[in-house]
């Protein structure tokens, strides 16, 4: 465990954060896994907490991270460059900034929160954990297809803690796993526009195996989500929607009515 704790910030100057200047808790975001999945975590943060100003939004310390290697080649691929000990580095390297939580906008990488939770002392708020906690809920009782990278679905990131709190989870088949690749890698990191058809069609398809709902266990398709008129589709949970609402709460902040 590093030694640089949450007071850090108290320590002086240096880099790190002057405690009288910034509000508490001041979150830490491990972003750039991709880039526009942490740009939209960001503006959906902003739409997420009520604040009359400026000064009543969260301070936030942002990691834009981009050339950190690929999640799901270091998970499928022995030879890869493993993206672990990056992630790491940066965790802790906010951390002796003086932030007071971590949150990590991307769903494979939580293939490697173990690791981080290892090496730093502030809390680590996991977008898997809070999106099963809805998507469960929100299934009543039906199966939760899981969209996600083919490195999360191997790791079984979602699989785990969906049967963790009681559910079942749904792996798409062969068909809509690629056409989910296709829409994750060539389109929305590949800055392409998006085929909205084949998103939808990849929803009902699952649907039409029995899912109740399908968790978007990839923040690329968050990205679809929010910029193409899906918030609010009572077929759909979506990751980086959670993980900006547990991380509104945790700072003790009140959630906008369109968040709630």
């Amino acid at each position: 465990m590093s030694e640089a704790g949450p007071g850090a910030a108290e320590e002086g100057p240096g880099g790190r954060l002057d405690a009288a200047d910034w509000s508490r808790p001041v979150v830490g975001v491990l972003g750039g896994l991709g880039p526009a999945a942490t740009s939209v975590f960001l503006d959906v943060l902003i739409r997420a907490t009520v604040a009359g100003s400026d000064q009543e939004h969260l301070d936030l310390l942002v990691s834009q991270h981009s050339t950190t290697p690929d999640r799901t080649a270091g998970i499928l691929d022995p030879g890869a460059p493993d993206p672990g000990p990056v992630i790491v580095r940066d965790a802790v390297m906010l951390q002796r900034a003086g932030i007071d939580v971590l949150v990590l906008p991307c769903n494979t990488a939580h293939h490697y929160a173990r690791q981080v939770e290892a090496a730093v002392a502030v809390p680590l708020l996991s977008i898997v954990e809070t999106t099963v906690r809805t998507a469960v809920e929100s299934a009543d009782g039906a199966p939760i297809a899981v969209f996600a990278t083919e490195g999360n679905i191997h790791a079984e990131v979602y699989q785990e803690q969906i049967l963790a709190r009681g559910g079942t989870p749904l792996v798409p088949d062969r068909a809509v796993q690629e056409d989910i690749n296709h829409l994750i890698y060539d389109q929305v990191k590949a800055g392409a526009p998006v085929d909205v058809e084949l998103f939808d069609s990849c929803i009902e398809r699952v649907l039409d195996q029995g899912a109740g709902v399908g968790v978007l266990g990839c923040t690329e398709l968050s990205v679809v989500y929010d910029q193409h008129g899906y918030r609010g589709d009572p077929r759909l949970v979506d990751s980086l929607t959670e993980l900006a609402r547990v991380t509104v709460r945790h700072a003790g902040k009140e959630l906008t009515e369109l968040f709630r």
